[in-house]
């Protein structure tokens, strides 16, 4: 099964569920600008409430938490040893020894201070970055691995889906 598809399986799960999409990165930092990236190609285009984050997700976890979601599903450059542009659902239990993000405010911190106010199920959408050096753009890989992720999240929650 391609990723494209495993990816849609995957998340056509929460398809009808309140979700929050989180997108969390440094845009100035190559491919660890993916979360914001994906986040402002989804704007106007899914039911869901976006967020870009960027570098600072801890000032969003009120706004989130106001919310009430079911679903908060979080876009990030996480590496957890595949190849560039490589995309990988998580849960957020699976954080704690699988993944690494890029971030100083560990993702697993973050969805624990949510969770300390509100009942909600969390997932990641972790993106294998190739690069993360100031000054460069996303990589291709990352590129292409950023528009599948918005083809995929505009098919489940899209307006009317």
């Amino acid at each position: 099964m391609d990723q494209r598809r495993k990816l849609f399986k995957q998340l056509s799960e929460l398809r009808g569920s309140k979700t929050v999409i989180v997108g969390i990165g440094n845009t100035i930092k190559g491919d660890d600008g993916v979360g914001p990236s994906v986040c402002e190609r989804l704007a106007g285009k899914v039911c869901a409430e976006v967020i870009d984050a960027g570098t600072v997700p801890e000032n969003y976890i009120q706004p989130i938490i106001a919310k009430k979601p079911q679903v908060l599903l979080v876009i990030d450059a996480i590496d957890f040893g595949a190849a560039a542009g490589k995309t990988r659902l998580f849960r957020a239990e699976q954080l704690n020894s699988i993944a690494i993000s890029t971030h100083t405010l560990s993702p697993r911190l973050f969805v624990d201070m949510v969770r300390r106010e509100i009942e909600v199920d969390v997932c990641f959408v972790g993106i294998q970055p190739g690069h993360t050096e100031l000054g460069r753009p996303l990589s291709e890989p990352v590129q292409q691995a950023s528009r599948r992720l918005v083809r995929v999240l505009t098919e489940v929650f899209g307006i009317g889906a």
